[in-house]
């Protein structure tokens, strides 16, 4: 089989390394990122576009690389790549697979604030950041920090981001001091974010439902183990999804493919 891989993930990594077991497969895998590219490449991808996509691109790598089937194991806040990736494989009449992460388990806490969107995430911060002293610690990635800056003072925010030099950069280009900027990739135990939160000294959280691989679960335990509010950016819903076949495992995934 000729599969596409959307990835970026650690779950489209997941894939990519299955895909790879069986030497039949050819595995062309897009990212958005020169370093997303090496981690897909190392995974096993046979070949890797790294750039962005418009669906008149994916109809083209569709048709030139005989793809059979394409498997989207983009972020699940990635709404517009995935509508994306959807139309373009209805046109090109090839089988599109969603290879979904599992939803974040939220404990009950009044601690947990649950918004739609990253601006009204922005919009609860400064309302709860009442002090001089008070500051909000950015969980919620690199590219949604400038919403958070456009309305809080960025000498007020502490942004956590991967060690890479695009989003050291644009953290800076935010106008986020260096000394509030924590470079760090993967994702740690309740404890390690605790002690984060505590050096910091931070007054709340803004993150992301981005499931157990996200990293998500550990930070908001963290925060409220320090009865710190968590303001939380719910998913995005996308209708087109409903007519496709979505999996949440590698087993999952073995079962239909």
């Amino acid at each position: 089989m000729r599969y596409m891989v959307m990835s970026g993930t650690s779950d489209a990594t997941k894939v990519i390394k299955f895909l790879h077991e069986d030497k039949n497969n050819y595995i062309i895998a897009t990212t958005v990122t020169d370093y997303g590219a090496e981690i897909a490449k190392s995974a096993g991808a046979n070949e890797v576009i790294s750039k962005a996509l418009r669906e008149e691109d994916f109809i083209k790598v569709i048709g030139e690389k005989n793809i059979e089937a394409l498997i989207d194991a983009t972020h699940p806040f990635a709404s517009v790549a995935t509508e994306t990736a959807i139309s373009s494989c209805q046109k090109a009449g090839i089988r599109y697979i969603r290879y979904e992460r599992a939803s974040t388990i939220l404990p009950e806490s009044d601690l947990i604030i649950k918004v739609a969107t990253f601006e009204d995430a922005a919009a609860k911060a400064k309302e709860l950041l009442v002090n001089k002293e008070d500051k909000i610690m950015h969980l919620a990635g690199v590219m949604r920090l400038k919403t958070t800056v456009d309305q809080i003072d960025a000498n007020k925010v502490i942004a956590r981001v991967l060690p890479n030099n695009f989003s050291i950069t644009k953290t800076l280009e935010c106008g986020v001091p260096a000394e509030n900027i924590i470079a760090m990739q993967g994702t740690y135990s309740k404890e390690l974010n605790m002690a984060l939160m505590k050096e910091y000294n931070v007054s709340a959280i803004i993150t992301k439902e981005s499931g157990e691989s996200g990293g998500a679960e550990t930070k908001i335990n963290a925060a409220l183990e320090l009865d710190i509010p968590t303001i939380l950016v719910l998913r995005p819903e996308i209708k087109e999804l409903e007519n496709h076949d979505v999996v949440r495992s590698i087993e999952e995934l073995e079962k239909i493919i």
